[in-house]
């Protein structure tokens, strides 16, 4: 059995917990939190939460740590540090960051002799595969990503700690027309904001000044300064009632010609629809701690993404298995 460790309890690691409990070659050994280990209360019996200094008294009990924490501030801090006593696996996704977060986890993972998985998930993750894919039998093409409709952890998250901002939910929504000109084949091209809008529902804190988190939020760096964006303050109770699920989804489209002339046109789509973002993402986190036990049995050290990763490495079925129902 691969025993689990998960830091953090949000959504992202509920949903971590959920994908484990029909994982039949994967345990959950313990939680850790930040919060009082008294006050976070989990689905699955006789594990412990304990407190996050705690962990690396447990290095020689867990196998693999999830890292269920965000990506604006956690994460570049966390995942390097947590290698250093674990093989871990985060989600990191702010993808203008990627290759500087890549090198400091990849510093710490090789000096330590761990394997770190990094902007594990589905976009970056899933989606990245398929941009590589599509590319490598498309060369003569273009990429297209659209995201949504739908909630963006991360972004929400980002705004989330705004000074002033009690809650957010980000809805990513692709603009109709540009995604029809891509899938006839056109191979616009196209800005960011050609591509997608950004919606923001806010609950504030009761005096915060609004005028000042709404120029904040649209003009965030990575996140929502490429993008025409509209914020709308709302109450808790909008909040609970019209945003409590956490919808997403999207599409990686490549465009291309083939033939000595280029005469033809071929599309490949990559499509996700998803009622839980979290709980989607939290299923290729644990799928990539699999693969990552099985890359680090073979020598493996230093941070990798899902571009290193053999799909065989992902999948709990052997290879007879595969190769009888499979391919």
């Amino acid at each position: 059995m691969i025993k689990i460790g998960i830091v953090g309890y949000g959504n992202l690691a509920r949903g971590v917990e959920c994908a484990l409990k029909h994982d039949p070659d994967m345990t959950l050994a313990a939680v850790f939190t930040r919060r009082d280990p008294g006050a976070v209360k989990i689905q699955t019996p006789n594990v412990p939460v304990l407190p996050l200094e705690d962990a690396p008294l447990w290095k020689d009990r867990i196998d693999v740590m999830i890292l269920c924490a965000g990506s604006a501030t956690d994460l570049p801090k966390m995942t390097p540090a947590l290698a250093k006593d674990f093989n871990v696996i985060d989600s990191f996704d702010t993808h203008a960051n990627i290759p500087a977060h890549f090198a400091a986890v990849d510093a710490a993972a090789s000096e330590s002799g761990h394997i770190a998985f990094i902007s594990v998930g589905w976009d970056p993750g899933l989606f990245s595969l398929n941009r590589l894919y599509a590319s490598a039998i498309l060369p003569n093409g273009k990429d297209y990503t659209f995201w949504g409709k739908g909630v963006s952890q991360g972004h929400s998250d980002a705004v989330r700690r705004l000074p002033g901002v009690i809650d957010c939910r980000q809805y990513t929504i692709p603009v109709a027309e540009a995604m029809e000109r891509v899938r006839k084949g056109e191979m616009p091209q196209l800005t960011t904001r050609e591509k997608h809008t950004r919606y923001c529902y806010v609950v504030a804190e009761e005096g915060a000044d609004k005028a000042k988190i709404e120029e904040a939020i649209k003009t965030m760096p990575n996140y929502f300064a490429d993008y025409d964006t509209t914020v709308e303050f709302i109450t808790m109770e909008q909040m609970k009632q019209d945003h409590s699920g956490l919808p997403h989804g999207g599409s990686v489209i490549r465009s291309g010609i083939t033939g000595w002339e280029g005469e033809n046109r071929q599309t490949i789509e990559f499509s996700l629809k998803l009622d839980s973002n979290p709980q989607f993402t939290a299923s290729v986190l644990v799928a990539c701690a699999r693969a990552a036990v099985k890359m680090r049995e073979r020598g493996a050290t230093g941070c990798k993404t899902m571009f290193d990763a053999a799909p065989a490495d992902l999948s709990p079925m052997s290879r007879e298995e595969m190769l009888a129902h499979m391919l």
